[in-house]
């Protein structure tokens, strides 16, 4: 019993110490899922006879131009959408009126409870903004995510000979290490391929409709759909928000329609194709995770809850003594 309670303090202690930590560990991680996924193609031009330097340039000289494309759409978007403001906060207010006196005609009275209560147009709109803001959040250390992910590189192709050098079971120590790995990598890169297949389609159906900042409703949907369950939704929610306050109900409506449509189809057959056996976690055990590390780490650890409770879960599952925790964050006995 007492070894218990001391566990679990110590894990309390751990937790409430990655909290307090996130704006360090935070950026560490990414690099750190960035070097899994990337370590392959350092690998692969390794093969096709580079050296070692050279397949590590052309791998971050790849990761820094796609991170300074995404900033620079952000930051441009940021600043296009500040200026902005003001007329759609007339377009909202124009739109608020035209729904009380609908409402009036059929009957609802609310005009004066709505004048009483009024409406913070500014409030609704700094939704946009704060959404825009998060997404330049992410890539704000983008310096030193690079690199660190260009010191991780360079000791992945140390590593082996390191865990051969290291006393113990050095084979076992391998097989797990290469285990973590192989379904991290498997899931990120099948994940970034669903992402794509989910923003392509809302990029082009946003630009039919004629709604600002396609590009970066496209890239929202791309990261947010690393988040499991809700990710979709949210990512949603400010490009109708905005077709509804540009382009009137209609546009809004078909926007939001699509987004379900995408969705659906890419989440409950193109997805579960492509994932094949799964996760290997509990439906329950995603949700917890996301709101864990979501409380933990932020809106970065939602993007990669997933991965990390799987890493949780295979460390467990090495240990005899541990391995019932491993079974009941499975989604199989």
């Amino acid at each position: 019993m007492r070894h218990t309670l001391y566990t679990l303090a110590a894990l309390v202690i751990v937790v409430a110490g990655m909290r307090v930590a996130s704006p360090i560990i935070v950026p560490f991680l990414v690099s750190v899922f960035i070097a899994i996924v990337t370590a392959p193609v350092v690998r692969w031009l390794q093969e096709r006879g580079l050296p070692v330097w050279l397949a590590l340039s052309v791998v971050i000289f790849g990761i820094a131009i796609v991170s300074l494309g995404i900033v620079a759409l952000i930051g441009g978007s940021v600043n296009d959408l500040s200026q902005k403001l003001p007329e759609y906060r007339d377009q909202l207010l124009e739109l608020k009126e035209r729904s009380i006196d609908w409402l009036e005609e059929h009957g609802v009275k609310v005009k004066q409870q709505a004048e009483q209560e009024g409406l913070d147009a500014s409030r609704l709109l700094g939704f946009l903004t704060s959404t825009v803001n998060s997404l330049s959040s992410v890539f704000g250390n983008i310096f030193l995510i690079l690199l660190t992910v260009v010191f991780l590189l360079i000791e992945a192709t140390t590593l082996p000979a390191k865990l051969h050098a290291m006393p113990g079971d050095d084979e076992a120590r391998r097989r797990r290490l290469a285990k973590i790995t192989h379904d991290i990598r498997r899931y990120m890169v099948i994940k970034t391929w669903v992402s794509l297949l989910t923003a392509a389609p809302v990029v082009l159906l946003l630009l039919v409709l004629g709604v600002d900042y396609a590009l970066m409703w496209g890239l929202l949907a791309f990261i947010l759909n690393f988040v499991p369950n809700i990710g979709s939704l949210i990512a949603a929610i400010p490009a109708v928000l905005l077709a509804l306050l540009q382009l009137g109900v209609a546009p809004a409506v078909y926007a939001a329609l699509g987004y379900v449509a995408i969705n659906s189809v890419v989440g409950n057959l193109v997805e579960p194709r492509m994932m094949g056996r799964g996760l290997g976690l509990s439906t329950l055990v995603v949700f917890v995770s996301l709101v864990f590390w979501g409380w933990v780490l932020g809106p970065v650890g939602m993007v990669l809850s997933v991965p990390l409770t799987m890493i949780v879960k295979l460390y467990l599952e090495c240990s005899e003594s541990t391995k019932w925790m491993a079974v009941m964050l499975g989604n199989e006995t």
